[in-house]
């Protein structure tokens, strides 16, 4: 009972009560609207989709919002998959989305949204049945295509499409809507003083460029009536020379301030790469760099205010709260890497939140698999599955695990809480294998919080763990264990480059966990993702860096969301050498060819990022030992932390 009492006190605003509208938060934390691809081909909530959104609310949000739910399919419809509000036969997976969400102890939101012009361009979100004719502001061509005019008939066509949206929502159980103003969707164009040239009464000044906005909250008023909750999100600075800045952003807030129950303060531009990775903070930028922008906003309304911004951590999103800064925080890819973080936050284990190392696999996941996933929590995007519980083994038993890296780790955790006897050795003097390389530079200190999580979870679960032992045939024959997995993780290549054994070489993983012991010039030989965020770290710690590539691009297999940010400071990190042929490292640097010419790039340390591969006859030579075996992360097949979690985690099932 003592322990109960406790539970919230840590962060006491954080877990303090809000009423919005006829809505009572229990907390002060949302959900923010997220949309992954889970949506079948007539526009409709898929089971998959709907037990998504039921962990969310498993995990102790205050509020679950479901994002960009389409209002008027015919023009708005901006990615390839969304949820169709005027589609026939929507409104049962609606209601088992808000049912399951209430079930579960949240309340249920979702946001209204159309595409603006991009419901008949291509966009972020696909580009699937963009035949339309694609209708914006006013006429004007975009890199994608034509736009035009919205006519006046279709704007109140789309604001009654608003009402009815609304309305649906209610009758379907969900308890607030959200309505979407901002990240350069419709409501955001038509704000736009650049995209809106229009010459009626929704063109010219600021409150004729938000009278569509203004008219569409009216109709969505009026359809659910005066004490259901309205969200607005809009932006508190679109950054952008397109959109509106700070100050015109606090006008469009004070015009909402009488006809909303809160305000949900945003910025940027989804479809604008240069912003998307601060619409969606990236690593580059500090937690919570948004949020000044809520507290600006909140200073000229009297309605609550949320803030996003990849907010993380319990304490940060408390302070947030007490200093008056806002008093809503939205949680977006938090939300996917724990969806427990409120209700670890609230039972005072904030240590074992799982951090989200915004890498963008889930925005990846969205647009190349039609699904959701997370690098560092392995049942994103199989909460269906994982629904039904796997029976606990009739048998214990004695499991040893080789290699304490990320996959090893994820394991021996999953495999110790099943019930069995596990024993985890690792070679070195510590656990996390190559995560402490790749969380070496000052932008991955969400890298190492997850060394520390896993470490911590490794010790609860009851795992026995041994330190500075290299398992060979021998030990595994004398420990004999009913069940070997092994992963032991990858070997950096080392191609028969002449010279490449000299001694100012310095392998990509000595390089970032020691910096310290590169030269001024640094020619980084593979501009993959490692040799390209390499470039960046060095770069911070004084170097001059020099990236060498052979392909035409610079982390060409990283997803292009994480890309788009990265290679904003890889520019300003490294000079890039493109199709460019590594033939010898030289004592002054390194020869190359590049158009057919010979040129030497000087250097006084030659970094060696050239990718991995799997030990595969270490592999077999461990695994031939016993009978049961199984083979995790990098030496089954090189991949992300994302595969080496998740191959972990489904093994430590099986077992």
């Amino acid at each position: 009972m003592e322990e109960k009492k406790l539970c919230g006190k840590r962060y006491p605003h954080l877990f303090s009560p809000l009423r919005v509208g006829n809505v009572k938060m229990k907390n002060r934390i949302i959900c923010a609207p997220t949309s992954p691809s889970m949506i079948d081909l007539n526009g409709h909530f898929t089971p998959e989709m709907t037990a998504y959104l039921e962990e969310k609310a498993k995990g102790g949000a205050g509020v679950v919002t479901y994002g960009e739910a389409i209002v008027h399919s015919a023009t708005g419809k901006s990615h390839n998959k969304q949820l169709q509000l005027d589609a026939f036969g929507v409104r049962q997976g609606m209601t088992e989305a808000a049912r399951l969400i209430h079930n579960a102890g949240s309340y249920a939101n979702i946001q209204l949204s159309h595409g603006g012009m991009y419901g008949g361009l291509a966009s972020v979100g696909g580009d699937v049945d963009k035949e339309n004719i694609a209708y914006g502001p006013s006429d004007f061509e975009m890199p994608q295509g034509h736009v035009t005019e919205m006519p006046r008939e279709l704007i109140y066509e789309i604001i009654e499409s608003y009402g009815k949206a609304a309305k649906l929502c209610k009758e379907t159980g969900f308890d607030m809507v959200q309505v979407h103003a901002a990240h350069g969707w419709l409501f955001s164009q038509f704000l736009s003083p650049v995209f809106n040239q229009r010459a009626d009464e929704f063109g010219g000044s600021l409150e004729n460029r938000a009278r569509f906005f203004m008219l569409s909250l009216d109709a969505v008023r009026n359809a659910v009536g005066p004490l259901f909750p309205i969200e607005a999100r809009i932006s508190g600075d679109d950054f952008t020379d397109r959109g509106l800045g700070m100050d015109d952003c606090v006008k469009v807030a004070e015009m909402i301030d009488d006809k909303v129950d809160l305000i949900n303060v945003s910025c940027g531009n989804h479809e604008d790469p240069d912003m998307f990775c601060r619409t969606h903070p990236s690593a580059f930028y500090k937690r919570g760099v948004n949020v000044y922008l809520a507290a600006e906003v909140k200073k000229h309304v009297k309605t609550p205010v949320a803030c996003v911004g990849s907010l993380n951590d319990p304490a940060q999103m408390e302070e947030i709260i007490a200093s008056g800064m806002a008093d809503v925080v939205e949680l977006g890819r938090a939300s996917l890497a724990d969806p427990y973080l409120p209700q670890k936050a609230y039972n005072d284990e904030a240590d074992d939140i799982t951090p989200c190392l915004r890498c963008y696999e889930c925005f990846g996941a969205t647009g190349e698999l039609e699904m959701v996933k997370c690098a560092v929590n392995p049942i994103m995007g199989e909460q269906l599955q994982a629904r039904y519980k796997r029976p606990l083994p009739e048998k214990k038993k004695k499991v040893l695990i080789v290699g304490g890296g990320p996959a090893g780790m994820e394991a021996a955790i999953t495999t110790a809480r099943r019930g069995h006897q596990v024993t985890l050795v690792e070679k070195t003097e510590k656990l996390g294998g190559n995560l402490h390389a790749a969380g070496a530079a000052y932008f991955k200190e969400d890298v190492q919080k997850l060394i520390k999580v896993l470490s911590s979870r490794v010790k609860k679960a009851g795992v026995k763990v041994i330190l500075n032992t290299e398992v060979t045939t021998d030990y595994i024959k004398t420990f004999h264990p009913d069940a070997l997995m092994v992963a032991i993780g990858s070997e950096e290549l080392r191609p028969p480059i002449k010279g490449l054994d000299s001694d100012h070489v310095v392998m990509a993983i000595e390089a970032e966990l020691h910096p310290e012991k590169l030269g001024q010039k640094v020619a980084i030989v593979g501009g993959g993702l490692v040799g390209a965020e390499g470039a960046v770290g060095f770069k911070h710690e004084g170097k001059e860096c020099v990236i060498i590539e052979m392909k035409s691009e610079i982390a060409e297999e990283v997803n292009s969301f994480y890309r788009g940010g990265l290679m904003v400071e890889v520019e300003k990190s490294a000079a890039c050498y493109l199709n460019t042929k590594v033939k010898e490292i030289l004592s002054t640097g390194v020869l190359c060819e590049k158009d057919g010419e010979d040129i030497i790039i000087e250097a006084d340390t030659v970094v060696c990022a050239l990718g991995f591969k799997s030990p595969f006859e270490k592999v077999d030579a461990l695994t031939d030992c016993v009978d049961e075996y199984y083979i995790l992360g990098d030496c089954r097949k090189v991949g992300k932390i994302y595969d080496a979690i998740n191959t972990g985690y489904y093994t430590g099932l099986r077992v």
